[in-house]
């Protein structure tokens, strides 16, 4: 008689496998060395069955969360469940085998009982540096993956328990900051033992058989939920599509493109008609390109479906070789994460919003805006690599504004606090804050971008910048307005400023100041419709100009008691030090 799978049951055991993801993920930023992990959490963990299907997964990263199934089961076409053993740890991080980009080295183990493999543990994580002709790996000049870093194939980094210390030099020997890189490798391997424990623990109470019964049921149950949301869904095709401003070699843009093809309860999504790939460092696996669709799809249709295998089942994806969206070997890769990722969202999320107006946000700040510098550092003559990601403005909602300076869509790491960035670098901070009047204005207003400014200190670097959305702005819905532009610039130590592409990488000279400002997020219907309340408190709270309030919004600001001078506006404009 075929097992019935208990709801109650059911959902202790989801809430269980959730827990053990999350536990992972707390022991990968607690043990982690690099400012990059520890203090952004740019990592992400996730539990699988045996065959590589997603059971549950904490919440981190989109990006990482998506294309990590793809990761898994990659890596088990070179290294099937026959060919693991207790203790072993599987890493790699080339993007052809189906990863993201360099950076990014996924770490998996096999939990046993017995001799049979019940589940694996996965998480990724992103290094600081993995060798390339830039510090920080993501260079946005490269025309060939090869110099972008090393590529690691599927490799027992890890044998029954014993550390190769073979593979783990010949990592760090080509590598910056091979400290760093020691220090996270191991803290990969302490989270994945965290989840090793904790799922023992889950086999010892209710048995392998039940264990691996209700980790398939739990991935069923998801894929019933979703098919269920999307018949609920009007039938139809809808198209949208959107470009890239350059690819680091040239600044002509770039089309990605999608028709969405709602049928009963299946959709289609199709990049035909997607730019060919780039001749720079952004195009985006199949991977990536997924992840950023099932992102879209179930933030949209059913958010709070927890994640697993399931939740996909019922879509189909066509990613045309050679393009954007599914480049051929040996492409360079590095900052599609970056910024096509979030394009790709974006134009999902524009068709959706034509297929369910009112359940899709404006457009976000399109691009997670990589800042990195890198050179010797003069107090210790060593290397460093300082990598981050900056937030922006989130689209604004049909009831609500976006956030202001939040990571937004692919990402959902954190900013590196201004003192821990210069305890740890030769830098200093000199400006951190919102970008005034950078709001998509409308009855919604989109969120605020931010700006960080830093000067380096007593040293020549190399920095990259990676962005979007100077000049084809967050767009807007049902009449709200474009969110504010990015900017990118450097000033010399002599005063002199100079405006720098969208993506960029160069080298400076010491005393350099290099500022970087993201895009605010679209507005959500006509700005005349919002709140004069609102407005004047934002007016208040320093984020729109008195001006902006009036033209944008037509509040009359000067006649109304609270209102605030102009310097007092322009004093809260950014915060520094």
């Amino acid at each position: 008689m075929k097992q019935q799978a208990d709801p109650i049951t059911l959902e202790v055991m989801r809430n269980a496998f959730q827990s053990v993801a999350e536990e992972m993920g707390a022991a990968l930023i607690r043990a982690a060395l690099s400012t990059n992990i520890k203090d952004r959490r740019d990592c992400s963990t996730a539990v699988y069955t045996a065959r590589g299907d997603l059971v549950a997964q904490a919440e981190h990263i989109p990006l990482h969360l998506g294309l990590m199934v793809s990761v898994v089961k990659k890596t088990l076409e070179r290294f099937p469940v026959e060919a693991l053993e207790p203790g072993d740890a599987v890493i790699t991080n080339d993007p052809y085998i189906s990863g993201s980009h360099l950076p990014d080295i996924c770490m998996i183990t096999p939990l046993f009982a017995g001799d049979r493999c019940l589940a694996l543990l996965a998480n990724l994580a992103h290094h600081v540096d993995v060798g390339g002709m830039t510090p920080g790996s993501m260079p946005t000049v490269s025309t060939e993956i090869f110099q972008e870093g090393i590529r690691i194939p599927p490799i027992k980094l890890r044998k029954r328990g014993q550390v190769d210390q073979a593979i783990l030099d010949l990592i760090a020997h080509n590598v910056r900051t091979r400290y760093e890189t020691y220090g996270d490798f191991q803290a990969q391997m302490a989270a994945n033992n965290v989840g090793e424990r904790r799922l023992e623990e889950l086999v010892s109470k209710h048995g392998p058989e039940e264990t691996c019964f209700y980790m398939e049921e739990i991935i069923h149950y998801a894929e019933r939920r979703m098919r269920s949301r999307i018949r609920e869904l009007p039938d139809g095709v809808f198209a949208f599509e959107d470009f890239l401003e350059g690819d680091g070699i040239s600044e002509e843009r770039m089309k990605i493109a999608v028709t969405l093809t709602i049928e009963g309860d299946r959709i289609r999504v199709d990049f035909t008609g997607t730019d060919r790939q780039a001749k720079g460092s952004v195009n985006s696996t199949r991977a990536v390109t997924l992840a950023c669709v099932y992102f879209a799809l179930k933030s949209v249709i059913d958010p709070d479906l927890p994640s697993s295998e399931g939740s996909s089942r019922p879509v189909e994806v066509i990613t045309p070789a050679g393009t954007l969206v599914n480049p051929n070997f040996p492409a360079p890769v590095s900052n599609a994460n970056i910024n096509t990722s979030q394009r790709i969202a974006d134009v999902v999320l524009g068709a959706l919003a034509k297929a369910v107006p009112g359940r899709v946000p404006a457009a976000s700040t399109g691009s997670m805006s990589n800042f990195t510098i890198g050179g010797v550092d003069p107090r210790t003559g060593e290397y460093y690599s300082y990598v981050e990601t900056y937030g922006g403005g989130q689209g604004a909602m049909e009831d609500r504004d976006g956030m202001d300076g939040v990571h937004t869509n692919m990402t959902n790491t954190r900013n590196a606090p201004a003192e821990v960035i210069e305890i740890a670098y030769p830098l200093r901070v000199e400006r951190y804050g919102l970008v005034a009047d950078s709001e998509g204005p409308g009855r919604a207003r989109g969120g605020m971008g931010m700006t960080r400014e830093i000067t380096i200190l007593g040293h020549e670097a190399v920095i990259t910048l990676g962005t979007e959305r100077r000049a084809l702005r967050p767009w807007g819905l049902c009449g709200g307005g474009p969110g504010g532009g990015s900017d990118c610039r450097i000033v010399t130590p002599d005063g002199e400023g100079k405006v720098l592409p969208t993506k960029v990488t160069m080298r400076v000279e010491p005393g350099t100041r290099v500022v970087l400002k993201t895009a605010g997020g679209g507005g959500y219907g006509p700005p005349v419709e919002r709140s004069p309340q609102e407005v004047l408190r934002d007016v208040e709270e320093g984020l729109i100009s008195i001006r902006r309030a009036e033209t944008e919004y037509s509040v009359a600001v000067r006649d109304h008691p609270l209102r605030i001078d102009e310097q007092e506006t322009r004093r809260l404009r950014g915060v520094k030090k």
